[in-house]
């Protein structure tokens, strides 16, 4: 057996030893390496306190039985030091504790024909389980032009935001992951089992829990800086003042990934999160797929033009000849002296505007005078 396999086995027995995201886990891995801690506590040696919550577990991994398992449907475990290892994980390494979760995963249990090293192009579009249809359709149009430039979106596979995410990814024909706190064999919530399906036959499915795991309250927490850990940034469509999306916003700052909300009404609570993070500073405004990918690009690289109304004639007027322009009367011509004196300006000046203005046509002549044309009182 290669030292690979052993790793790989070790971590699989880990995984099943205690909850994602233990801090302590992962400091000990880092330490003594996977495979020499699982030794240890195979023997009965304590590693900072772990054995004694997981002795009774111990006897009944069966590593080598999982991975087996997992192969016949179509699951692979992914871990560092393969090839499609997603290494921007590994900066979960360095960042503070979270309540109580912390670290990189020990491994990836994956379901689809997306790499995961493939994944590192992306952006996490996450909020309210309960969203307005305002926030379903902001999250869904946002993901449906990200994925058109070559943006994966990733997401929890959960109701609200996480759903319109997904789908408005997969409408575009583009990249989805879904990003689980159960086994990757597991639909939750149910409702959801033909998206995670369609998800695992043309994006991919991910957990670091294990085949047939549950979800609980605990491994969404962990699950949360999974999401913000494979994402170039993440997007906050809709979030409550409590809202779980919150959790992973936090995450995507400890991470000094780029952090992005979409606003709503001010009146909304469903927004009120999201706010908050914006008038904070925390999060950067953004209102459209166009504005994300020029937070997340390269500098230079996607520029967002801002927004502009159209182009009217007055626009491009000197301060003179906009100043003769409102002196001319919409319907009733009046003579040039009339016009000048109620300008402000002088005779000459006012007809060589006047000449200026019908040159433009934006006013007209006649026997009796000076008046606005059709497209001056347009």
């Amino acid at each position: 057996m290669n030292d690979s396999h052993e790793d790989r086995l070790a971590r699989v027995a880990l995984g099943r030893l205690g909850e994602p995201g233990d801090p302590r886990v992962s400091n000990l891995v880092s330490e003594l390496g996977a495979t020499r801690l699982y030794d240890h506590l195979a023997q009965q040696r304590d590693e900072g306190g772990l054995l004694d919550e997981v002795a009774a577990r111990l006897a009944t991994l069966d590593p080598e039985a999982d991975l087996d398992r997992a192969a016949r449907q179509g699951i692979r475990f992914v871990i560092p030091g393969d090839d499609e290892w997603p290494s921007q994980l590994d900066e979960l390494d360095y960042c503070e504790a979270l309540q109580d979760r912390a670290g990189a995963p020990l491994g990836l249990w994956a379901r689809g024909p997306v790499r995961l090293n493939e994944v590192g192009n992306s952006i996490a579009v996450v909020g309210s389980r309960s969203a307005t249809s305002y926030g379903a359709d902001v999250a869904g149009e946002l993901s449906a032009r990200v994925v058109e430039k070559k943006v994966s979106v990733i997401s929890g596979a959960a109701f609200g935001i996480d759903q319109a995410a997904h789908r408005g990814a997969l409408a575009a024909g583009g990249g989805t992951i879904a990003v689980l706190a159960c086994g990757v064999d597991r639909a939750y919530p149910a409702a959801h089992a033909d998206l995670l399906r369609y998800i695992g036959e043309h994006g991919v499915v991910v957990s670091e829990l294990a085949p047939g795991c549950a979800p609980t309250r605990l491994r969404f927490l962990a699950r949360n800086r999974i999401i913000a850990g494979l994402a170039r940034g993440s997007v906050v469509v809709e979030a409550a003042v409590r809202s779980g999306a919150l959790n992973t916003a936090n995450w995507t700052g400890r991470l000094n990934r780029f952090l992005m909300g979409v606003p709503g009404p001010v009146t909304s609570a469903p927004s009120a999160g999201v706010h908050q993070l914006i008038r904070t500073g925390a999060a950067t405004l953004v209102t459209q797929a166009g504005e994300v990918l020029e937070v997340i690009g390269a500098s230079g690289e996607a520029l967002f033009e801002m927004p502009k109304a159209p182009e009217k004639a007055r626009d491009r007027l000197s301060t003179r000849d906009a100043q003769v322009l409102d002196a001319v009367p919409v319907s009733k011509p009046a003579q040039a002296d009339s016009i000048a004196r109620t300008a402000g300006v002088g005779l000459v000046g006012a007809r060589r505007s006047l000449d200026n203005l019908s040159g433009m046509g934006l006013v007209e002549v006649s026997q009796h005078g000076w008046r606005l044309s059709a497209v001056g009182r347009a």
